[in-house]
């Protein structure tokens, strides 16, 4: 396999691992994220719990969790979808090779190449699918913890840790939702591969920068974190 790949191939294989790794990384493991949107959605989660707590009635609550589901069930049944597609198209190399030697900048792929590149996008497509089944029996048991939750009056206490306990399991089931759809981010990066391996290199970086901008430097984070201080300040001291 390595046989058939150039240097160019292998350094943008790498770099595309790279990427998305440490990208992964910086998002969900490092301090760096307490300055994302995704953190930003943490606190707006716990906040969401505790209103949810205080009425006795959680339709709202549990209509919210089922359009999450149709987004998450969406996503993974177009993942099994497209690795279906693809291996479909492994069959079909020969094909698949005339139609990209026909187009502009496309670089010379033999066989062995287009099957190495068409199974890295299965890879990435069954990492999605496992990133958003999960996801969604995580917020199948999240509408469960809304079920079961203490009806008002309730403890100060015992609002306030539950809605941690609620809050953080939506934000575990979101975690993993949010990674299944960066799979499909960098997977759009690993398609230009197809074309040439410049194309790649060029197309990760710019996936790259793209959520990068998105999480942490986006119109959207100053927005909600300027409505996560007014919730905060709406809810007055603990």
């Amino acid at each position: 396999m390595l046989a058939a790949m150039s240097w160019l191939d292998l350094s943008a294989v790498l770099w595309f691992a790279f990427s998305w790794i440490a990208y992964a990384v910086i998002a969900d493991k490092t301090r760096l994220r307490t300055r994302s949107v995704a953190y930003v959605m943490d606190e707006f989660r716990v906040h969401w719990m505790m209103a949810m707590l205080q009425r006795e009635l959680r339709i709202i609550d549990t209509s919210i969790v089922g359009n999450i589901l149709h987004g998450v069930a969406f996503f993974a049944s177009t993942s099994i979808l497209l690795v279906g597609g693809l291996i479909a198209a492994l069959a079909a190399g020969d094909q698949a090779i005339a139609v990209l030697s026909d187009l502009p900048f496309s670089a010379a792929t033999s066989r062995s190449s287009w099957e190495i590149k068409v199974l890295l996008l299965v890879g990435i497509f069954v990492h999605a699918f496992f990133k958003l089944a999960w996801a969604f029996r995580l917020f199948v048991n999240c509408s469960v913890l809304i079920g079961a939750a203490p009806l008002p009056p309730a403890p100060a206490t015992v609002v306030e840790q539950y809605a941690g306990c609620a809050g953080y399991a939506l934000s575990l089931a979101s975690e993993h939702y949010n990674a299944g759809l960066r799979a499909f981010f960098f997977a759009l990066a690993a398609i230009w591969w197809l074309l040439n391996p410049i194309a790649f290199l060029v197309a990760t970086s710019v996936v790259l920068l793209v959520l990068y901008r998105r999480e942490f430097h986006s119109r959207t984070l100053k927005t909600i974190k300027t409505g996560l201080e007014i919730s905060a300040s709406a809810a007055g001291p603990k």
